[in-house]
């Protein structure tokens, strides 16, 4: 409204509504539809069941036939080695969101997402006397951040996570921003790291 376009909408169900009239693959698509069980779209019309896959039978091209293209594989441009002998890989969080701008204001959420950390193998964390929840330094050849440990089976041997929502333990002050020199796309997910832990064996 404040741009100067009139948006007089009584409830969510009227906006809705408009988004099924400007996009056909919704027009069939009503509240009253979606209480009784839900609908898959393409549903382009109000008697229309729904899709329940999309692309079952063929691809949406004319021919109805995929394009596959083999990509010969490459490893990453920075591997570990003996003065950094992790491999790093950042990712999300199911309950945070890009750098938590938004998410890390929700009480609620901090409750079950409260802090960054870095999560390491048990083997690892055992030959390197890192206990659960103790602060690790974790350095690349770009920079390094201080964050809790979390010991878990979840990464591999050698491989250690960190979620990259945290500010105060940014994960990409770390990783590799070479391109990939064919899609132009910075090497955010994966680098080499080492741990230091004030544990002492």
């Amino acid at each position: 409204r404040r741009m100067g376009y009139p948006m007089d909408y009584k409830n969510m169900e009227e906006v809705f509504l408009e988004i099924g009239r400007l996009w056909q693959n919704m027009a069939g698509m009503t509240y009253g539809r979606l209480e009784k069980g839900g609908l898959q779209w393409p549903c382009p019309t109000i008697d229309h069941p729904g899709t329940k896959f999309l692309f079952k039978d063929k691809f949406a091209l004319a021919d109805g036939k995929g394009r596959f293209t083999v990509v010969k594989y490459r490893p990453s441009v920075e591997l570990p080695d003996e003065e950094y002998p992790f491999m790093l890989t950042t990712g999300r969080l199911l309950f945070q969101y890009h750098t938590g701008t938004m998410t890390r204001r929700v009480k609620a959420i901090r409750q079950v997402s409260p802090e960054a950390y870095v999560e390491i193998n048990p083997f690892d964390a055992t030959n390197m006397c890192i206990n659960d929840g103790e602060e690790v330094k974790v350095t690349s050849r770009r920079g390094e951040i201080t964050v809790k440990a979390r010991v878990s089976d979840l990464p591999d041997k050698g491989v250690v996570f960190i979620p990259f929502h945290f500010k105060e333990a940014a994960a990409n002050v770390l990783t590799n921003p070479v391109y990939d020199p064919i899609c132009k796309i910075p090497e955010l997910k994966v680098c080499a790291v080492k741990l230091e832990s004030k544990c002492v064996k």
